[in-house]
């Protein structure tokens, strides 16, 4: 049997390690053949490439604490459903992106999502799916997935603005 503590490390860092896996085997091939497998090897580096940096920054980005709530991203539109606050935002509607760590012994945090209208949308870092985020809003013009882990990663209690749309005034 596997310790559960060592199972969960394995799940958090998963993508990285297919994308480690996936480059060790490509070099493999791509040095010991000629042709056709060598192309094949070298197109598995590649890929295995992009899976072990892609891996690498969604593990950072995962968290360990929990929270109510679910989070789903479907047609554009991230939901966040809780037994108190819940709520729906378009993507193409989102205006900020904000990181705010509470003070405290725990320091939790959640996302707050703010529309062009106003109305803001606030997930906790624990709820299940809020990986789902740093996918979600990728597609935003400018956007620092970078800027997203470090947030999230982030012990300092306080709000960090990760992005805003263009022309957008500040929130407090």
């Amino acid at each position: 049997m596997i310790r559960p503590e060592a199972a969960a490390a394995l799940l958090r860092w998963r993508e990285a390690i297919a994308g480690g896996l996936a480059v060790a085997a490509g070099l493999w091939l791509w040095t010991v053949s000629y042709g056709l497998p060598a192309l094949f090897g070298a197109a598995l580096v590649a890929l295995g490439a992009v899976l072990l940096v892609s891996g690498l920054r969604h593990a950072r980005f995962r968290s360990d604490s929990e929270a109510p709530g679910v989070v789903e991203v479907d047609e554009g539109r991230i939901t966040y459903m809780a037994p108190v606050m819940g709520g729906t935002m378009a993507l193409d509607a989102v205006a900020e992106v904000a990181f705010r760590r509470t003070r405290g012994p725990e320091g939790e945090g959640f996302w707050r999502l703010t529309d062009t209208a106003g109305a803001t949308l606030f997930i906790p870092e624990g709820a299940v799916g809020h990986d789902a985020l740093l996918d979600a809003l990728a597609p935003l013009p400018g956007l620092d997935g970078g800027a997203m882990v470090r947030a999230l990663r982030g012990r300092t209690p306080g709000l960090v603005v990760v992005w805003r749309r263009r022309g957008h005034a500040a929130l407090t």
